[in-house]
Order: structure tokens, then sequence, then C-alpha cells
């Protein structure tokens, strides 16, 4: 057999070159989507409103929650534990009492309801086939409620992507879906919910898309999208319609000074976010070397936050009034420097105690808080600018995601004519992240419970070639008048070098059926040499296009549970054979662009300037090729 694998892959012209001509794949398309996509979308409604009144419903009970322990009233209002006067002894025991109540809910109701949501949503996805259990709906915002209400120094985010997810997953549960569908719907409800918290829906969509999703398609961009905006359009009426820290007009301009000021805050940023991750994951091993049930570790965790409130009241709780202060650049320098150390220690070192609560709420007040005190040390810009930047950067890192980290804070604040220095910031966070560790604070509780989750979204390669580029072009065929004993012989004639799966064609060349070599060597230990080769052939026409590419190729195989298949052209005769190892071609090629570097464009040195005193004697505008071109012709010549 001769094959089609000679296709370069170390120069990109030519192997564009090589690919088939574009009227030979007009049958594919940019996205593979149907029109199950409307149906799935017309499911994210009602996902949309249940995420926007569990949103609604958590901030409410937080705020219960927090009023009737710190202030000793029954009211819904938006609190902070911090804003009056408490005794040492109830911040200490407020706290601890809610990380024990935690620790016995998770223990006796459901262990999902420990840690801050997110990892929780992602490994339902991985592993679960997108089902989360219908307690957690209910669990997790009361867990959440009562951990932040008692001072606990989380964000409602998580726990409301957990709610959200869950309820989204209930509903998709219910009705007949794939675990691809359950998964839309679970996100849609997460996302719903966050931009319901927030106001946020464009970053609600990205985080979605960046750290839910895995993908970025029709079928769950379109649904996705749906919920958020439902969830936001009721968003309103509930919880107001302006952004939730509103910052005054800042004018920024780009020039220099701007652009130092952003890689300062993005890089001390990205330090931070190394740091807070690795406390968290600190804090974590350190809990796991307990000798007693993990139920009481929450309560150690509301003992850390206690201690913490003490030296700092306003670390405490959710901390949306000192986000705005922060922002607004009106905090005074001695709340600014206990936000950025107490709220940072009792919020990683609690978290990794497994109590129940968010990672962005206080990632907001840290990142502001850094920012805030660089411009009391660099007073270059406002103090708003720098604790913005601060801001993204500190998402940027933590989140590994700078879109969202970017987008995510131009809806918290609209200081939207900021968008370039924060791209900026965020961006330099994000690569010393990367640079520093190799998961976020996200992603590493998913692979310490033995999972992997890469994040780099990139072209399949097997997307980018087609059948006729690597198939084999002149496979051995069978004909079906042949009797077993004749097919036996013409194979071993043949020689077919590895062929094992044989294409049976009628007197057109038109493909009939395959036929294993192994069913052959059966038939003829059974007796039946005489048989027929028609009588022995699979059902059905196995094949694939020469114009199918080879992600279509690999799907084939995988679902038949074979390592070749014939390739036909448009009228069904036989062009070849594509096998298992054919595949590894289109890897191979991405290989080679990824890791081979070659100069494609001449380097020529400069003309060495001659020394002073002497008298260049070459001729002017002649250039080093030249020169050796003319010694070469005048030694021929000679």
């Amino acid at each position: 057999m001769e094959t089609n694998r000679d296709l370069p892959a170390d120069d990109t012209n030519e192997a564009v070159e090589a690919l088939p001509a574009s009227g030979r794949a007009r049958h594919l398309g940019d996205f593979n989507v149907t029109a199950r996509v409307l149906v799935i979308t017309a499911w994210a409604v009602p996902v949309g409103v249940a995420a926007a009144g569990a949103a609604y419903v958590l901030l409410r009970l937080i705020a219960l929650i927090t009023n009737l322990v710190f202030y000793q009233r029954l009211d819904t209002t938006m609190t902070a534990p911090g804003l009056a006067h408490h005794s040492p002894l109830l911040i200490v025991a407020a706290p601890v009492a809610g990380g024990l109540v935690v620790g016995l809910m998770a223990r006796f109701g459901s262990e999902k309801i420990r840690g801050h949501g997110m990892p929780e949503a992602i490994e339902a996805i991985l592993t679960g086939g997108s089902r989360v259990q219908p307690r957690v709906a209910l669990l997790k915002p009361i867990s959440a409620a009562i951990s932040i209400g008692t001072g606990g120094p989380f964000g409602a985010e998580g726990p409301i992507i957990m709610t959200g997810g869950a309820l989204g997953s209930i509903l998709a549960q219910v009705l007949r879906l794939s675990a691809d569908e359950r998964k839309t719907l679970l996100v849609a409800g997460a996302a719903g919910g966050m931009a319901a918290t927030f106001n946020s829906p464009l970053a609600s969509v990205l985080l979605a898309v960046e750290l839910l999703l895995f993908e970025w398609r029709p079928r769950s961009f379109i649904p996705v999208t749906t919920s958020v905006a439902v969830a936001t359009l009721l968003r309103g009426p509930m919880l107001g319609f302006g952004p939730v820290f509103g910052v005054p007009p800042l004018h920024v301009h780009m020039d220099a000074t701007t652009v130092g000021i952003c890689l300062l805050a993005g890089l001390s940023g990205g330090a931070l976010a190394v740091a807070a991750t690795f406390l968290v994951y600190f804090a974590e091993d350190a809990f796991s070397r307990l000798r007693f049930h993990w139920m009481w570790w929450p309560a150690i965790g509301g003992l850390i936050i206690g201690v913490g409130g003490l030296a700092e009241p306003r670390a405490l709780g959710v901390g949306y009034d000192v986000i705005g202060e922060l922002l607004s650049g009106r905090a005074a320098l001695s709340l600014i420097v206990g936000i950025l150390i107490v709220k940072t220690l009792i919020w990683s070192l609690s978290l990794g105690s497994g109590t129940s609560g968010g990672v962005l709420a206080p990632v907001f007040m840290i990142g502001a808080a850094l920012g805030a005190a660089e411009g009391h040390l660099i007073p270059a810009a406002t103090p708003a600018l720098w604790a913005i930047a601060g801001l993204a950067a500190v998402v940027g890192g933590v989140m590994r995601s700078p879109l969202t980290g970017v987008i995510f804070t131009l809806e918290l604040t609209h200081a939207w004519n900021t968008g370039p220095a924060l791209l900026i910031a965020s961006a330099s966070a994000y690569a010393l992240s990367v640079l520093t560790l190799k998961r976020s604070v996200l992603t590493e509780k998913i692979a310490r419970r033995g999972l992997h989750l890469t994040r780099e979204y990139s072209t399949d390669p097997l997307e980018a070639f087609f059948a006729s580029d690597v198939m084999a072009t002149e496979p051995t065929v069978l004909r079906p008048g042949q009797t077993v004993q004749e097919a036996l012989r013409h194979i071993a004639a043949a020689d077919g070098g590895g062929q094992h799966l044989y294409p049976v064609t009628g007197e057109d060349g038109r493909l009939l059926g395959v036929l294993p070599h192994a069913r052959l060597l059966s038939a003829q230990a059974g007796g039946a040499r005489r048989t027929a080769v028609s009588t022995l052939l699979e059902s059905g026409p196995l094949s694939v296009r020469d114009d199918d590419t080879l992600r279509h190729v690999a799907y084939v195989l995988a679902e038949h549970d074979i390592t070749q298949v014939p390739v036909t052209a448009s009228d069904g005769t036989v062009n070849g054979l594509i096998a298992l190892p054919d595949l590894l071609h289109a890897r191979l090629h991405d290989l080679t662009e990824e890791h081979h570097r070659q100069r494609l464009l001449p380097v020529r040195p400069l003309p060495r300037r001659p020394a002073e005193g002497r008298r260049d004697t070459r001729a002017p505008g002649r250039g080093t090729a030249e020169r050796r071109q003319h010694r070469s012709r005048h030694r021929d010549a000679t």
C-alpha cells in the first residue's frame, strides 16, 4: 500500500498548499451545531430565573444572619459585622459557632457543601456526569449564609455558583438529556447566579467559558448566555441596577506612567495571588494532619477568623462596604494595611479548614487593598486607579482568568475607560502566576483528588487534516464472488503490510462492506473454504469519506471499536484505507510547529567599517554576497 503521509510538517505554507481544495470540504462548517441547541436554550430560561432567585435569597439570608448575630435584630438589609463596636467574646465566638454548624451540616447533610463551590462544580462536571444532589441546592446556600453571616471573610459567589449549578443540574436530571446537555444547564445556572449577584453578565459568561464549560461552542455558549441575560434582567428589580462598587469618574491616559503603574500593580498582584494560593493549601495540608474528624475543622477555622477580627473587625464578613471605600480612594492607611494583612491571613487559613464560602469577594478586597497601599507609597496616579488595577491583577492571578478579571472589574465599577490599563495589570499578574504555580486556587483541589484539568484552549490538530492526507492509497480489496480460499490467496499475494480489514467492492468499485482478516481465517478453519465472501460481510458498509477530517475518523474508529476503516469518494468508490496510527500524523505536525525552530528570512551581517586612516577600496554599494560572487567568477575565468 502507498500512503499520503509526506505532507510537510515544518513549513506552514507548503502544508496549506497540500490540503484539499476548498470545494472538497463544503460539507464542513465553522461549528458543529444542530437545532437541538434551541431546545436547551429554552430550558435555560427557567434556569436563569431560578438562579436569580437563589442569588436574592442567599444575599438576604446572609444579611439576616449577620443582623441577628452581631446586631440582635431582624433585618435583611446588607450590613457588615465591623460597622459597630462589639464585645471581643462575640467577635471570637460567632465564627467558631458558625464553623461548628457548618461542620455538622457537612457531616450529616452532604460533604459537597464544604469548600468554596467552584471546585465542587468542576468535579461534578468532570466525574459526575454533571449530576448534583438535590439536597446540595438547599444545604449549600444555608451553610454559606451561616458561615458568612457569623463573620466568615468569604464571598457569596462560590456558594451561588454551586447552588445555581445544582438547580440547573436538577432540572436536567428530570429531563431526558445527555451529559453534555446537563453540563450546559448546570453552567447556565452557575453563571446566572453570578450575574445576579454582581450585576456582571459579561464576566459571568467569560467565567463560565474559562472555568466551567471547557469549550467555546454554540451548543453551550448560547444557552448559558440566555440564562445570564434572564438573571441579569431579574436582578435589577430585586437588588438594584447600578454597579456594585461605583467609583468616581477616572480620566486615564495611556502614557508611560500609567503603563508602569499597571505593570507594578500586576506583578505585585500576581505575587500576592501566588502567596494567597500557597497559604490556602498550606492550611489545608495542616488541617489534614489533625487526628480528629474534619467535622471540627471549620470551628478551628472560625477561631482563626475571630482572632483576626479582634485585630481588624472590618475584615469580617463579605466586606462590600470596605471594597467600595478602597476603590473610591477614601480608605485610611490603617484600614488598608489591616485589610491587606488580616483579610489575607484569615481568609486563606480558614478556607483551608473546609468551611463554606467563596473566593471572589475576598480577592476583590485584598487586591483593592494592595493597590490602595501602593497608591500611598507611589502617588503617581489617583488612589482609585491603583486600587482598581490591584483588584484586576489579583483576580487575574488567583483565578488564572485574565479576561474575566478585567471584565469583572469594569462591570463592578463601571470605570470603562480604564480597560486598557486593567488589561496590562491582569495579564502581567496572570503571567507571573502561571510561571510560578502549576495550578490555581480553584484547580489545585481538583488535582488533589486525583484528577487533571487542563485550561489550555486550542484547535484540535485532527480538525486541520483530511482522511485523504494520510490514508493508504492502494489497499487490498476483495470481490463479493470470491471464495474464502481465493480471498486468502489474494491477500497473501498482495502482501498488505499490516492490513487486517479488507474492503469488498463491486464491479463499479463501490464499497459493499468490510471483512476482517480474522473472520476469513475463522471461516477457513471451520471448513467454509468455498463460502462466498459476500456472505461474511459486516452489516452495513462502514467507511469514512476522503474529505472527512481526522477528528471524524477518530470518532468512527472509537464508536465501532476498530483500528482501520475504508476511505471512499463521494460516489462510494474506495480510495484508500486509514488506520489508527495514521491519526498520529496530525499530532506530529502540531508538535513540529510547536517545537521546531527555524529562520525563514536570511539575516545578512552588517558590512564592517574600515579602520580609521585606511581607505576603503571596496566598490560602493557592493555587499558581502556580491563580493563573493565576484571573486568566484574571477577564479572561474582564470
